[in-house]
C-alpha cells in the first residue's frame, strides 16, 4: 500500500488550509534549517567521537614509547 498521487494532493491541500499560502514558504525555510542542523550536528558528532578516539590512540602510543624508553635506560 504506497501513497499515490490523490493522497498527496489531499495532504498538500490540508498543509496550505492550516498554514496559509502566506506562511508556507516560511515553514518550509525553517524545516529546511532544522534538517540542515540535524545533519550538521549528526556529522559534528561523529567528528568529535573520531577525534577522542585519535586522542586515546595518541596518548596510549605515547605511553607505549615511554615504557620501551624506561626499559631501555634499564
Amino acid at each position: 500500500m504506497s501513497i499515490g498521487p490523490w493522497q498527496i494532493i489531499l495532504i498538500l491541500v490540508i498543509v496550505l488550509i492550516i498554514f496559509g499560502a502566506g506562511k508556507l514558504p516560511r515553514v518550509a525555510g525553517d524545516l529546511a534549517k532544522g534538517i540542515k542542523n540535524f545533519k550538521k550536528g549528526m556529522n559534528d558528532e561523529d567528528t568529535e567521537s573520531d577525534a577522542k578516539k585519535e586522542i586515546s590512540s595518541d596518548a596510549s602510543a605515547k605511553e607505549k614509547a615511554e615504557d620501551k624508553d624506561k626499559a631501555a635506560q634499564s
